[in-house]
């Protein structure tokens, strides 16, 4: 009964705080538990380190210290949202992961000017689905800054 519309994005809901934002599940790889994270000196306060994930050296990104969020303690519902950008894969540690929707690409609109504390650059989209606001990630603009050789020298 249902079509599929080619214009529908299927996107991994997390959240962060109390907001729920956004990944295009493309660019998604896994989700895992948090695990064991080794500390790799000299990098950005946000990269928290790199895990071994099946055989693959994956540097992790912790997303509230890369937004600018208060830190918060690991919960049994954290999780790493294993993303690729071309050929490396990146970790993010969200406070939950636990959603996979359609949005249909023309519900989603440009980033207004402030999004709660997130910087703008971060930000792609707002998708508002019903009483729900999708703040949609620009995975590219959270990956790039001046510690990207940092990340790829892992």
């Amino acid at each position: 009964m249902s079509e599929h519309i080619s214009g529908d994005l299927k996107v991994i809901v997390f959240q962060l705080q109390d907001e729920e934002y956004g990944i295009p599940v493309q660019q998604v790889r896994s989700i895992e538990k948090v695990q064991h994270i080794t500390r790799v000196p000299r990098t950005a306060s946000y990269i928290k380190g790199v895990i071994n994930l099946r055989g693959v050296v994956t540097p992790i990104i912790d997303l509230r210290k890369r937004f600018g969020l208060k830190d918060l303690e690991d919960t049994e519902s954290t999780r790493m949202i294993i993303v690729s950008k071309e050929d490396m894969e990146v970790g993010f540690i969200v406070d939950a992961a636990n959603d996979v929707i359609d949005i249909h690409q023309d519900i989603i609109e440009p980033a207004p000017e402030v999004v709660g504390a997130v910087e703008v650059e971060y930000i792609q989209g707002v998708a508002k689905l019903d009483k729900r606001l999708i703040v949609m990630i620009d995975l590219e603009q959270v990956l790039k800054s001046n510690d990207e050789r940092s990340l790829l020298g892992v």
